[in-house]
């Protein structure tokens, strides 16, 4: 029988998964972003692509960067999470 504790463990970890795996990609988003506004705000230039496309070229190369270690934690989690069927089975 699972219990709630059971229950909010796993909740728990697929947060703690989903934060470490979304991290890098909104840390290099929010950089970049910091940078062309400051930027844009130095050259008085308000270009909207200006401001979206680093950001978007930054999160692609955040994601190849760390597409190894992202896949990593996602695949240890999912095993953790179905090897541990049998005991909330029972």
């Amino acid at each position: 029988m699972m219990g709630s504790e059971h229950v909010l463990d796993i909740i728990r970890e697929g947060l703690k998964v989903g934060i470490l795996i979304a991290g890098p990609l909104l840390l290099f988003g929010l950089l970049v972003g910091v940078i062309t506004n400051i930027f844009q705000a130095v050259t008085q230039i308000s270009e909207t692509t200006l401001a979206v496309v680093p950001k978007i070229l930054a999160m692609m190369l955040a994601f190849v960067i760390f597409a190894p270690w992202m896949i990593d934690v996602m695949t240890n989690f999912t095993t953790e999470l179905f090897e541990s069927i049998p005991l909330v089975v029972r």
